[in-house]
């Protein structure tokens, strides 16, 4: 997850109100559901510390959700009577809504409720042209249409010199439209920065465009033979995202396995457990961050300064290190912060649990995956690749 959208919530002080909203149940009465939902978290932030103006800004902030389509959630950052911060979620917060007040804005659930949400052009291929529909998981949109030579487009059975040339034009028209189809779709890619290509249609149609996308685009696409408005269709496109986030989770458990594993020196390339992941975050080493949710360090409690590098396991050291305030905080929020500022990246593991069937079709490349949910991951639920050892 890129985390540099998450800039403005270290540009001031805390502490911080982080809210989580599930908006998943859209009933007649959802308008009356979030009034109650805002008055809640409001009173839930009063108890916990939070000043008036900001429990009265979150409160306004999720009353105004019932003019907005989400379809999981969102969440709110504020401090000072203002929501400084307010992402969509791509899945609904687990338990549903909650409030908590705290030093560090709590972001750390971000990275498994709105982070790997990868986008798909659901590309609807036939011998005229294409449809483009863009997919996530906060809902579809359409993405351009392809209209290609319209005549001739079918076959004839006759064997004679002249309905040979017919299909000759038949044959041309067919990769004509190919190639468009496979053009526009390799701009619709580039512009959208869309993750899948899935392919619908007829066999032979899918597999014309495909011989003519990109190399780029060649370990991107993904096929199913179900039409439109199938709900296999829909089940399809949903393994398929499914699937591209647990191979995303399994290649960086790998780069991080692999990383950590010291040199001849000593030395490794990554680092697990609250302490080692403090030292590093001071150093600006940081490339990306690992967390399991509910990791058992997760919570572990560390010391924070004013600026994000200025973090330690005990309030000691920030004094040593010439810092003369200090608050407590969550390992995790803590150091996803330093990351923010440091420009490194974060993923949540939880797709690592979630081994999916193997040898699920659609995906090619992949003749099935091991489970991986027993192999080892970062202890305690934390864990970084370094940007040097």
């Amino acid at each position: 997850m890129d985390l540099a959208f998450l800039n403005p919530l270290y540009e001031h002080p805390g502490p911080w109100a982080s809210v989580y909203v599930d908006t998943s149940r859209r009933t007649e009465d959802t308008a009356h559901e979030l009034h109650l939902t805002a008055q809640a978290m409001g009173r839930e932030l009063s108890r916990q510390g939070a000043d008036e103006p900001t429990c009265r800004a979150v409160e306004a902030a999720i009353e105004d959700l019932r003019h907005s389509p989400d379809p999981h959630g969102r969440a709110l950052f504020a401090r000072g009577g203002t929501v400084v911060l307010d992402p969509q979620l791509a899945r609904p917060p687990q338990g549903g809504s909650w409030a908590e007040w705290a030093p560090l804005p709590r972001v750390a659930p971000l990275l498994e409720l709105a982070g790997e949400d990868p986008v798909a052009i659901v590309a609807y291929v036939d011998r005229k042209g294409a449809d483009f529909e863009l997919r996530s998981a906060l809902g579809r949109e359409k993405a351009g249409t392809v209209v290609g030579r319209q005549w001739p487009v079918h076959r004839t059975s006759s064997v004679d010199w002249s309905e040979r040339h017919f299909q000759l034009k038949v044959e041309n028209t067919w990769e004509h439209n190919a190639a468009e189809i496979a053009d526009a779709l390799s701009v619709c890619q580039e512009e959208s920065g869309a993750d899948l290509l899935i392919m619908v249609g007829d066999d032979r149609e899918r597999h014309e465009v495909c011989d003519r996308l990109p190399k780029r685009l060649r370990n991107r696409v993904a096929e199913s033979s179900h039409g439109s408005g199938s709900r296999l269709l829909d089940e399809d496109v949903e393994r398929i995202r499914d699937e591209h986030v647990r191979q995303r989770v399994a290649a960086e458990l790998d780069r991080f396995r692999a990383a950590r594993t010291p040199d001849d020196e000593g030395r490794a390339g990554a680092v697990e457990g609250v302490p080692a992941l403090v030292e590093a975050a001071r150093e600006h080493r940081l490339e990306e961050l690992l967390i399991t949710p509910d990791g058992p360090e997760n919570h572990r409690e560390v010391w924070i300064g004013e600026d994000p590098d200025q973090v330690a396991v005990r309030r000691t050291e920030l004094k040593i290190l010439g810092e003369q305030h200090s608050w407590s905080a969550r390992a995790d929020d803590a150091l996803i912060r330093s990351a923010v500022t440091t420009d490194a990246t974060a993923l949540s593991l939880a797709p690592a649990t979630d081994p999916g069937e193997p040898g699920e079709p659609g995906v090619p490349g992949q003749a099935g995956r091991a489970d991986r949910s027993g192999e080892d991951t970062p202890t305690g639920g934390l864990g970084a690749v370094l940007r040097w050892k």
